[in-house]
């Protein structure tokens, strides 16, 4: 199952994106999900903090092709590992 970013992710927008990703958790299962970020060109500290969460909940693979969506990918991967380790203390 993808997930498509595009444009900003920013205010309401985030909030969407919640939303969907609150609708898509449900009936995932076992598939893998994938989140396309090559269409975004801005994601908020609110969106990057949503990102962390949904690669933690679901192990989420990130579809990237440009330096500031590998960024992005990045960036919700080592938030997501740091809160991994935080919780470990």
């Amino acid at each position: 199952m993808t997930m498509k970013l595009d444009g900003s992710v920013t205010g309401p927008w985030v909030d969407e994106f919640q939303k969907a990703w609150q609708s898509v958790s449900v009936s995932l299962g076992s598939r893998k999900l994938r989140i396309d970020l090559r269409e975004a060109i801005h994601i908020n500290e609110d969106g990057q903090k949503l990102l962390a969460e949904i690669h933690k909940a679901s192990g989420a693979e990130f579809r990237a092709d440009l330096p500031m969506t590998k960024y992005f990918a990045e960036e919700a991967q080592r938030a997501s590992r740091k809160r991994d380790d935080e919780e470990k203390r």
